[in-house]
């Protein structure tokens, strides 16, 4: 095997307006310039024909494609349209109602991009290189399974009385027709328009073929922003099983002081306070680094806070779950993992209680967009007749924290310790080895 091909779901519309920056091959047919196509039935009508898929092939080197209006952060605080620029082969299909725009291209051209698009992507080579590796490994690890048909669907999973508990994890889909989507649900891919820094290009060609593997299988190498100074158990956060590499790990050089953060006390001393951790930075240069410009809108995340009105916080919910409690008694956290996330969290209202979770869930319902993470605690100020008039959320951490923490990983670099020492402070049980 060597570089294989990946395909990249980018953009999903009944109209898709795109310029072919470069000559191109649809079939003999040399095309070049602004093309628009639109669905016509159940066909992609272009230069008024119709056609059941269109692949447009580069005729020369370099070649490029963009395409106008791609909705990047999806669901997320930052969503916006932008045009983005790619490299490769262009797909066009029918998807019901709707056209998919697929890029197909070398995983090691797709990696490139992903790296520049998951952050700034100008911080140290080191730290660059353990970035090439993981989202080598996590990509191939979903080709990987979904050559198997091994899914984790991310359907909601009930546990006990469906009334009062509402358990639903949101995990990679398997894509039927692409191997990955390019927004944050897999990867942030953005083409060509994210690659400015000569040192990813280096991070991805010195890194080339290397992956993560536990058991003679690719590790499925997930990563998040912050983990807030302990990274959190995979089962915490999705489905439960445990996962060999994705372990707790304290995010420090000193591991001597791990304080068992599923008990609820020491949960909140620990999230109330801010241990020193390599994730513990406001150091802007570094920042810098890695957060690109939509990123680095979130100024706090190491140690933040969310305040709510008891009427904010009411029709939050509410609106969220689709569901009334009525006035909001009290946040319970009724499980924690090991980084002190709320996987089980008791909602408490006059008119309903119920336990929902897991940690996404509880972000999303207690967010207009995604709370920065679910390791909080809750302080309620007291209002009449025992209903608190508002409640502040104290937390640490930015996403789910499971796997490499991108922060503590940069930070690492700038220390002077190499990929490989990162991947293993990170990726406890994975071996480093050629795949390709």
């Amino acid at each position: 095997m060597n570089n294989p091909e990946l395909s990249v779901g980018i953009l999903n519309d009944t109209s898709i307006h795109f310029i072919l920056n470069s000559a191109f091959l649809m079939g003999n047919k040399r095309v070049k310039g602004a093309q628009h196509v639109s669905l016509q039935g159940n066909k992609i009508q272009w230069n008024n024909h119709c056609f059941d898929e269109l692949l447009f092939t580069p005729a020369e080197q370099d070649a490029t494609f963009s395409l106008c209006k791609v909705t990047i952060g999806i669901d997320f605080h930052w969503e916006r349209q932008e045009t983005q620029t790619f490299s490769g082969k262009l797909k066009l299909i029918p998807t019901g109602d709707s056209i998919t725009a697929i890029n197909i291209l070398p995983i090691e051209e797709y990696l490139k991009s992903v790296i520049s698009s998951e952050m700034s992507a100008t911080s140290s080579l080191e730290f660059l290189k353990a970035h090439a590796v993981i989202s080598r490994s996590w990509v191939l690890s979903q080709i990987e399974n979904n050559a198997q048909n091994i899914s984790d669907s991310g359907q909601p999973c009930q546990k006990g009385n469906e009334e009062n508990e509402y358990i639903r994890w949101y995990d990679k889909q398997n894509h039927t027709l692409f191997d990955v989507c390019a927004d944050d649900h897999c990867q942030r891919y953005q083409g060509l328009t994210r690659i400015s820094n000569p040192a990813v290009v280096q991070a991805v060609q010195t890194t080339a073929g290397e992956v993560l593997m536990h058991n003679h299988k690719i590790c499925d190498a997930r990563f998040s922003k912050c983990c807030g100074g302990i990274s959190e158990e995979f089962n915490f956060c999705w489905e439960d099983r445990r996962v060999p590499y994705l372990t707790a790990v304290r995010d420090n050089a000193d591991e001597s002081i791990f304080p068992d953060l599923t008990d609820e006390k020491a949960a909140e001393r620990w999230i109330r306070s801010e241990p020193d951790s390599f994730c513990r930075t406001d150091d802007r240069r570094i920042l810098s680094q890695i957060l690109n410009g939509y990123d680095s809108e979130t100024n706090h995340f190491y140690r933040w806070k969310v305040s709510y009105t008891q009427e904010e916080l009411r029709r939050l919910i509410c609106k969220k779950t689709q569901t009334d409690y009525g006035y909001i008694k009290a946040l319970i956290p009724m499980e924690r993992g090991r980084s002190g996330r709320i996987s089980r969290l008791k909602i408490v209202g006059t008119c309903l209680s119920r336990i929902i979770g897991k940690e996404l869930e509880i972000r999303r319902t207690l967010s207009e967009s995604h709370l920065l993470s679910s390791a909080f605690v809750v302080d309620a100020e007291e209002g009449e007749n025992g209903i608190p008039s508002s409640f502040t959320l104290t937390g640490a951490g930015w996403g789910h924290g499971v796997g490499l923490c991108q922060i503590g990983a940069a930070v690492m670099g700038e220390k002077g310790y190499d990929y490989r020492a990162i991947l293993h402070h990170y990726y406890r049980n994975a071996t480093l080895e050629k795949y390709y």
